[in-house]
């Protein structure tokens, strides 16, 4: 072949490849400006309503005191006994009791009570407790709600300074052990002590000295977490002043940290210039667990706000601040900031052998009808915050549904205070979320414990198979 010929040869190969180069993309350009026929598989889903759980609540028990026996120093012992509350819905069935075992503490034997759920819908359940003490080491008056066990809860209360003590409370009412973990926010941040970890056993409290913890720390907060069960967590305190005991109280739990924490039901029963007003009567605990940011605290009486202060708070180290002399009356106490925080709040009737004081622990959004237990004490009142812009109605029923229902309007930002029954049973309904705490307060009497709300039925799930 010569060389024109393969010249030629490969030319119309060329040309013959190039055309069908040409038609194959004019080919592809005309499919993709067609539309082409589609079909949608939408994926196949089920609605499922879990089947609701047993109803729980755990109280913190009787008080107690530490080193009254003097061969043992660390020894602690039962000084007085407390009084429970506790009841289920209207026509619903009653709940099984559960003592918890104390080891080393003769006497003592916490409360627990179990609800199973009622056909298709949890039991409403709901209790407290109460205890006084009038003794040479110990005296006061302390209230305190029996509260569902958590996996990871809060305690913002108690000092380990000079005159103060404090026992960590760690109810067990389940099955299996919890593995414990206490983590001590202090001055010098978050600390991992080694008596923080810790096993409490099926049906059991164990209870753990808070020197032990944190020592010389005067504003505690501690979270606790733990696996294999949850955990109900309350921390006693007492304050002894030049031998005399100056009150005891038992602190509550907060759920979790929150850009907002309100504190009904702030009773300030001392008049300022009385003697000992030179040390603060009423203070404000706070912490920002994760982020630095700035808290907002706010004291409003009724839907007035009376004293507004902005706390610059560092990541992971508590602050406390003085209130100044607030005025005789109920007050409810706002926390805002931009990252999450959480608070509590303390207030003495005075500084002298004889008074008491009250730790107030930050109070959960109640957002659905639930249970109210009120222990037996003096004057119990009940303290309603809405926190929201629009006015919440109230609806108030005494003995769990049964009695004559009292309507109250909680103004927007405002808080409502209204006597109540002690040793009493209540059905609180509202149009739109609130806060809200029980008070007592008497000659050598101080406490408050918040109002935590009914566990709903659990939301329906979409299951994808």
């Amino acid at each position: 072949m010569t060389t024109r010929s393969r010249w030629a040869t490969t030319s119309a190969r060329l040309v013959g490849g190039t055309v069908a180069a040409v038609t194959l993309v004019a080919g592809t350009v005309t499919a993709v400006a067609l539309t082409w026929p589609t079909h949608h598989h939408a994926p196949v889903s089920v609605v499922a309503t879990p089947a609701p759980s047993e109803s729980v609540a755990s109280c913190p028990g009787g008080l107690l005191a530490i080193g009254r026996d003097a061969s043992v120093a660390a020894g602690i012992t039962l000084a007085a006994e407390a009084a429970v509350t506790s009841g289920t819905g209207t026509g619903q069935a009653a709940a099984s009791d559960l003592a918890l075992v104390v080891p080393g503490v003769d006497g003592l034997a916490p409360a627990a009570f179990i609800a199973p759920p009622a056909r298709d819908a949890r039991t409403d359940l709901a209790a407290a407790s109460s205890a006084a003490v009038a003794a040479d080491d110990l005296a006061g008056f302390a209230a305190a709600s029996c509260v569902p066990p958590l996996l990871e809860s809060w305690i913002v209360g108690g000092a380990t300074t000079t005159g103060s003590s404090g026992l960590l409370l760690l109810a067990n009412p389940g099955d299996v052990p919890a593995e414990v973990q206490v983590t001590v926010y202090g001055a010098t941040g978050a600390l991992n002590p080694p008596a923080g970890t810790l096993v409490v056993a099926p049906g059991s409290q164990r209870v753990v000295p808070l020197a032990a913890l944190a020592r010389g720390e005067q504003s505690p907060i501690l979270h606790i977490t733990s696996s294999g069960a949850p955990v109900q967590a309350a921390l006693q305190a007492s304050i002894t002043r030049t031998l005399a005991p100056g009150g005891v109280d038992q602190v509550g739990a907060i759920i979790a940290p929150e850009t907002e924490q309100i504190l009904p039901g702030v009773a300030v029963t001392a008049a300022p210039g009385v003697e000992g007003a030179s040390d603060p009567a009423t203070i404000v605990r706070l912490l920002a667990p994760g982020t630095t940011t700035t808290a907002t605290v706010t004291v409003r009486s009724g839907s007035q706000a009376v004293e507004t202060r902005e706390v610059p708070l560092e990541a992971g180290l508590p602050l406390e601040l003085d209130l100044g002399r607030l005025p005789i009356g109920t007050y409810s106490v706002h926390v805002q900031a931009d990252a999450a925080i959480v608070a509590g709040l303390w207030t003495a009737t005075g500084f002298a052998q004889g008074d008491d004081f009250a730790w107030h622990a930050a109070a959960p959004r109640i957002d659905a009808a639930s249970l109210v237990a009120i222990a037996a004490g003096p004057s119990p009142t009940l303290a309603i915050a809405n926190p929201g812009d629009e006015d919440v109605t109230v609806t108030l029923t005494p003995d769990a549904g049964g009695g004559t229902a009292e309507e109250l309007t909680v103004p927007a930002q405002g808080t409502v205070r209204v006597s109540v029954t002690a040793d009493a049973l209540y059905r609180l309904e509202a149009s739109g979320p609130v806060h809200a705490a029980v008070g007592y307060s008497g000659p050598g009497a101080l406490a408050s414990y918040a109002v935590w709300p009914a566990d709903a039925a659990a939301a329906p799930l979409v299951v994808h198979p």
